[in-house]
């Protein structure tokens, strides 16, 4: 080929299908050099690279580059049409697979001219793609100190010994943490950069001050906080108004904490890990909220919000400033996100450790720093005491490694990658250590609920499991854009996990991101695209229940990588605009734009958190509270808690729940009908409460007590009506007369 000739897509591709032949031709400089520049301006001004994007310095470079001062000579460039012109086809494209009329074939030309118009966009040099820095830091240190070493190998295993009989106790804890201290203290290195923390504290004492300074950008931040913490807590009690068997299950195990049984693992319902139970105790005791679904809510609420930071700082690292606000604004708002964080179940804790572990790792891969990998061990030993599907974390962290050395940006520090990684599986074992000394006593009740998922423990596959696996891996590579299951309780049944504008801003980040591997090879762009569906296998391997699949709960550790796409795809945007107004009052319109577009996104999910979801939620739990408020109202009236009841029937409420409703949390006020002759003997006035449809209920009480009385409990929302039957006190009303 001449060297001389630009090389074309299919050059591309061939370097990508061949990966051993090495790079993909480079761009001529004759042809590279009028691309570079953002403005044609007078003086020279270069493109931001990675380095530009990551340092602070250099971000002001980049602002002055992008955004003159008035003093410049502005120069309009033409406006970045074709990369406008994809977003704009992907929207529509996606706009069709909107429930309930979703229209495949005509979303997937739509699609398809959104890629064509992206290739031009970067063959014609509309979009440059910010390349990442050099790699240059020196390998990582491998150093030791001994005596912490040798002091957390006895605390360590004394602290595995003692964590028999699944326990939590005061002797093990103190092994345990100090163990863990000591092993951190033995390979973390000292910052050796800036003012230490205990000179800073004696500068305050000596001259006490505090400097605030705010800043376009802080203001910016303090904005996106208060959008996001918005969306998370805005009518928490309401949305979701009801509680399901899994809530009565979680608050049993955390009224076992309250009454001083510290379990490590709760083998109730198939075996739950502690992090959850020991949060809503602390919240249950502090916020006053006791054994309540609010105590829940406002624990996976704060786990929400708390995931989000990390959002940011790994967005950073791999975008810049901008992508890691755009990022932590738009997992902030989004559906999916602010769901399964207010379910009151452990979802939320997947990402909420997983995305600090996959942070500190890829800083630690990226700086060559051994703190950053301790730090990831931490969070991930953490997450296996969280939520089951972090299992499959470390799987995550030894691809990411293996993409790393494989790739030209380890060279000279392969072998700081491999001590890197060992030192976090050290770090993550240690921490997980109660945890794996009830796994090796009792392998089958922690491994219960996977084994159940992903073997036939409990049914046979219902296809080849190697067909099964593909079919799986495809409906959860498509959720964002078509059906995200059918699971009610956690999702909106059978429609895209995304919004109509961020999925388009996914697909079109992901496109540039993947170009972006071809072009230049870096490991973290292949990383971040594969960490998706590695972050999603906990759903994927449903193989026995290939109807679980997708399911948002199990496959949300992959909002991390989705939204930092999502933000990614929204920059490319923002830049495109950018070109055409780039200095004084004209910065605004971009600006404008970015606000217009987070306005359609933030009121898109708006809709489908407390409208759309709200809704068919609560036609589909029962009615637990509105039961539980009338027994509260007949013990305090006239009643006793004991001498109230509700009858089970076939799919009705969990009993359970109409107690904790009822503020008597560890009372079940099921009363079967062969046991309705117990109560003859009770002479206090006593309610039954029963479903509509069980009408031999109904007969048999009130051949019990003629003296009774039957009242419809009319309810707003369709078929949750229930019936009471009320009996008086004995010898005080004949049955004629209303009280």
């Amino acid at each position: 080929m001449d060297e001389s000739k630009e090389p074309t897509v299919l050059d591309y591709v061939k370097a990508f299908l061949m990966p051993w032949k090495g790079k993909p031709p480079a761009l001529s400089t004759q042809e590279r050099a009028p691309a570079q520049p953002v403005l044609e301006a007078k003086e020279e001004i270069s493109l931001p690279s990675e380095t530009d994007i990551l340092e602070p310095e250099a971000e002001k470079k980049v602002e002055a580059a992008i955004f003159p001062s008035p003093t410049q000579e502005p120069v309009r460039l033409p406006m970045g049409w074709r990369t406008l012109l994809a977003f704009v086809l992907a929207v529509v494209g996606q706009s069709f697979l909107e429930p309930p009329r979703q229209q495949v074939s005509v979303a997937l030309v739509f699609y398809g001219l959104a890629i064509v118009a992206l290739i031009f966009a970067l063959l014609s040099k509309e979009w440059v793609l910010p390349e990442y820095a050099a790699e240059s830091s020196p390998p990582m240190a491998v150093s030791v100190n001994r005596n912490p070493l040798l002091l957390s190998i006895p605390l360590l295993l004394l602290a595995f010994i003692f964590f028999s009989g699944n326990r939590f106790t005061s002797l093990n804890l103190i092994l345990w943490l100090f163990g863990i201290m000591a092993l951190v203290a033995a390979f973390y290195l000292p910052s050796g950069r800036g003012v230490s923390l205990k000179s800073k504290i004696r500068s305050f004492f000596r001259a006490p001050q505090v400097i605030v300074r705010i800043t376009p950008w802080s203001v910016l931040v303090f904005l996106a906080i208060g959008l996001v913490v918005f969306f998370r807590f805005y009518r928490l009690k309401e949305v979701p108004g009801e509680m399901f068997s899994d809530h009565a299950e979680k608050l049993m195990d955390v009224a076992e904490v309250l009454q001083g049984q510290t379990s490590i693992f709760f083998p109730r319902n198939t075996g739950r890990e502690a992090i959850q139970m020991y949060l809503t105790a602390l919240i249950a005791i502090v916020a006053g909220t006791k054994l309540s679904f609010m105590s829940l809510k406002i624990g996976t609420a704060l786990a929400g919000v708390l995931t989000l930071p990390f959002i940011y700082l790994l967005g950073k690292e791999i975008g810049g400033k901008r992508v890691a606000l755009l990022a932590f604004l738009l997992a902030g708002v989004a559906y999916w996100a602010n769901v399964i964080s207010r379910i009151g179940l452990r979802f939320p804790l997947y990402p909420l450790f997983a995305a600090p572990t996959l942070y500190f790792l890829i800083k630690g891969l990226k700086h060559r720093t051994r703190n950053d990998f301790i730090w990831a061990g931490i969070f991930l030993g953490l997450g296996l005491h969280g939520y089951s599907p972090a299992r499959l974390v470390p799987v995550v962290v030894i691809v990411a490694v293996l993409i790393y050395l494989l790739h030209r940006q380890s060279d000279g520090n392969r072998r700081g990658a491999v001590i890197g990684l060992l030192l976090l599986a050290i770090t993550s074992l240690a921490v997980f250590l109660p945890l794996l000394r009830y796994a090796l006593s009792d392998p089958d009740m922690f491994a219960y609920r996977a084994l159940t998922r992903l073997g036939e423990t409990e049914t046979v596959y219902p296809a080849p499991v190697g067909i099964v696996f593909l079919s799986n891996l495809w409906k959860s590579m498509i959720m964002f854009f078509y059906k995200n299951g059918n699971i009610w309780v956690h999702s909106i049944p059978n429609r895209p996990a995304l919004d109509v504008i961020s999925a388009a801003l996914f697909f079109l980040g992901s496109l540039l991101v993947f170009i972006r591997y071809i072009r230049q090879r870096h490991w973290l762009d292949l990383f971040l695209l594969v960490s998706i569906p590695l972050l999603m296998l906990p759903s994927i391997l449903s193989l026995a229940f290939p109807e679980e699949n997708p399911s948002l709960n199990r496959s949300s550790g992959a909002i991390v990588p989705v939204f930092i796409l999502a933000a990614v795809g929204l920059d490319a945007v923002i830049r495109s605009i950018e070109r055409r107004y780039p200095t004084g009052y004209q910065r605004l319109v971009p600006l404008a734009l970015t606000l217009i577009l987070l306005f359609f996104i933030s009121s898109a999910n708006y809709d489908l958190v407390f409208r759309q979801f709200d809704r068919q939620f609560m036609a589909g739990a029962w009615n637990t509270s509105q039961i539980g408020a009338v027994i509260r109202a007949f013990s305090q009236s006239q009643g006793n808690p004991d001498t109230a009841y509700v009858v089970p029937y076939p799919h009705w409420v969990d009993t359970r729940l109409v107690g904790i409703n009822a503020g008597y949390p560890m009372k079940d006020y099921a009363l079967w009908p062969d046991q309705f002759e117990t109560t003859l003997s009770e002479p206090r006035a006593k309610l039954f409460v029963i479903n509509p449809r069980d009408e031999d209920a109904v007969h048999k009480l009130q051949e019990f007590y003629p003296a009774g009385w039957l009242y419809y409990y009319d309810v707003e929302l369709e078929g949750k009506d229930f019936l009471l039957f009320f009996v008086p006190p004995a010898g005080l009303l004949d049955g004629t007369e209303q009280p």
